[in-house]
């Protein structure tokens, strides 16, 4: 299955959609990218999942409902990119919770929506601590 993301990514409002010989498939970005939140939450070593942009230098830690404003999508040639956006806990290796974050946003993604995920772009926002925050 192939979704048409440019729809989507323009306009959130508008669904991805398929057309399959049984019918057509429509699947809000957002959704798409609530799929790549819970995954990414879900890894050893991420905290939790951050907004798009820093205030003041402060990243934010979204909610469970808002996960999805932890990750942008994007149409590329050959399927999609996604950047995703966390805050890992302290004193856990980055490099290994980015790729761990990396392969698991991909399986999920491909494994729900059948689209081919060409690039996940980890984005480390910030580091939490047990008695601290930053």
């Amino acid at each position: 299955m192939s979704l048409n993301l440019s729809a989507g990514v323009e306009n959130p409002a508008r669904p991805l959609s398929a057309v399959r010989p049984g019918g057509r498939i429509e699947v809000f970005p957002a959704v798409v990218a609530a799929i790549a939140g819970h995954a990414a939450a879900g890894c050893y070593g991420v905290r939790g999942m951050a907004d798009r942009g820093l205030r003041d230098g402060v990243a934010t830690l979204l909610r469970r409902e808002n996960l999805h404003r932890g990750v942008d999508l994007r149409e590329v040639p050959g399927g999609v990119a996604v950047d995703v956006y966390v805050i890992v806990q302290y004193g856990v290796r980055i490099t290994e919770v980015a790729h761990n974050l990396q392969m698991a946003v991909r399986f999920e993604l491909e494994r729900a929506t059948g689209v081919s995920v060409v690039e996940v772009n980890v984005y480390v926002q910030g580091v939490h601590g047990d008695n601290w925050s930053g």
